[in-house]
């Protein structure tokens, strides 16, 4: 029978030994006492190190076995965790420098990571003659071929698999409706305004970086959606045009940007691909519960300026999910805007092909588009505003909205002329979801009010990971987003859905 092939310290055996480790390295971190090399430093290093630094050809011809080998060429000078190259290796996001590396089950957690610096600062206490020796976990031949006698082919090549892909123990995910909850209690406790005389524009300021954006209130009213057949550039998934109503809201100033979003997409914690914290501490706040991106498989910027330009080539998932990050820090609810809002607020109370009117010739005023944006993104808020105040509504880079994009347009939706009142079109499909206001890549007809666009399985064509990432697109660098408060605080199930809205009805999330 063929055997299932497993290193020297099985991924089970190590995610079990880590467990324990990790519990111990959190209570020992919480007390005063100084760190125990043998106790608390050394299991790590030998379940995380030794793997590869061990034996008579160590990965890189570093060995840790001995003080002298792990100390060598300065790499830990003890009081300084900083002095020495050994804890850069263990907090840098650089693949091919860090320590452990992905394929070894990636960096250490941020508790053990803690400790490690708390003992280089107590001075890298490592008892006289004490080598380390690899972890040991069961014996393969007596303790765990046994196990896959009993196993069908089918189940040790799906243990394989799991193994193969870092055999990570399952996890409560805490971002669920009871997590809305709790920000909801926050956004009840903390939002004043209960009606829309009380609206003003205001600056909000995240907690956790101190970067503060700008929102302006958007009047509720009613407007005609779509644009007529008249229209030069017109497609057919722009009509019909039909009446809809608008309840109230503020929406952002400018597309939300790299100072915004940067520190929601990079986390040092580690996270399932779904967004999960791996490792849940019982400190950690509602913040910390929100699920969040697993670290980018490419600079998401492209090689393109970062400060006080949009963020870019997220996924509408990951959209939804740092609204829900930034409604669990400021106690406002943000979400993205629904296709009706978005057009709403892009009008601003004009009929016009665009904002400003129907001379394509103005475009330069107001947007980044093809002839002016120079290839590529530029600084938000440059450019003049709508009515309303907002900046880069056409242009700049095109923005996610929540509603699934109908290639037919409008005419299934209506109902024999009836007034649509803040309408959403939801659905379990997660291709085509769409995107307005045009991009650095477009001529002005592709930045009209009207104008829409369906997202594609193409923007993924260049993802490396199997399955395709939740939080990423590679092609589209000409996507970002704005968010929107309504002044009306939904129930906690209603957030939840809105922040979760890019998810199949088999659990696949965009």
């Amino acid at each position: 029978m063929p055997r299932l092939q497993v290193p020297p310290v099985s991924s089970v055996s190590l995610a079990c030994t880590l467990a324990f480790a990790l519990a111990a390295g959190i209570a020992s971190a919480a007390g005063d006492g100084a760190i125990d090399f043998e106790k608390q430093i050394a299991p790590i290093f030998e379940d995380k190190c030794l793997n590869c630094h061990s034996g008579e050809k160590p990965k890189g011809k570093y060995s840790m076995v001995t003080r002298e080998a792990t100390f060598g060429d300065g790499l830990i000078v003890p009081g300084d965790p900083d002095d020495g190259d050994f804890y850069w290796l263990l907090i840098t996001e650089d693949e091919d420098e860090m320590m452990p590396p992905p394929d070894n089950g990636g960096p250490l957690p941020d508790e053990q990571r803690e400790l490690v610096r708390r003992w280089i600062e107590e001075g890298a206490n490592w008892p006289d003659g004490l080598e380390l020796g690899k972890a040991k976990g069961p014996d393969f031949s007596t303790e765990i071929q046994p196990i896959l006698d009993k196993l069908s082919v089918e189940d040790r090549e799906k243990l394989k698999a799991w193994i193969d892909a870092g055999a990570l123990w399952p996890v409560d995910n805490p971002d669920t409706v009871e997590l809305a909850e709790k920000i909801r209690e926050l956004i009840v406790a903390t939002s004043v305004e209960k009606v829309a005389e009380e609206m003003a524009a205001y600056t909000e300021t995240i907690s956790t970086t101190g970067v503060n954006f700008d929102l302006v209130p958007i009047p509720g009213g009613e407007f005609v959606m779509g644009s007529p057949e008249s229209e030069p550039g017109r497609q057919p998934n722009e009509g019909p045009q039909h009446p809809v109503k608008i309840s109230p809201f503020w929406m952002g100033k400018c597309e939300v940007t790299w100072d915004e979003y940067g520190p929601f997409m990079v986390s040092d914690d580690r996270r399932s691909k779904p967004g999960a914290k791996i490792y849940p501490d019982p400190d950690d706040t509602i913040v910390d519960m929100v699920s969040r991106p697993t670290k980018p498989f490419m600079p998401m910027n492209f090689g393109m300026p970062e400060k006080g330009h949009p963020a870019i080539a997220m996924t509408q998932h990951a959209a939804s999910k740092y609204c829900e990050w930034l409604s669990a820090q400021t106690g406002h609810y943000y979400r993205l805007p629904t296709e009706a809002e978005w057009e709403y607020a892009c009008r601003a109370g004009t009929s016009t092909a665009w904002s400003w009117g129907d001379d394509p010739a103005q475009a330069g005023e107001y947007a980044w588009f093809l002839d002016n944006a120079n290839f590529q993104y530029q600084k938000v808020g440059v450019k003049m505003p709508n009515q309303w105040g907002l900046h880069d509504m056409h242009g700049n880079v095109g923005e996610w909205v929540l509603d699934f994009h109908r290639s037919d347009g409008y005419a299934s939706l209506l109902d024999s002329g009836k007034v649509r009142e803040n309408p959403w079109v939801m659905t379990d499909k997660l291709y085509p979801r769409s995107v307005r206001g045009g991009s650095w890549k477009d001529s002005p007809v592709g930045l009209r009010s009207s104008a829409r666009l369906g997202s594609d399985t193409k923007w993924k064509m260049q993802d490396p990971q199997l399955p395709k990432s939740i939080w990423y697109h590679t092609e589209p660098r000409t996507l970002g987003f704005r968010v929107v408060r309504p002044l009306e605080i939904p129930d906690a199930a209603t957030m939840f859905k809105m922040w979760n809205s890019g998810v199949e009805h088999d659990g696949t999330q965009e």
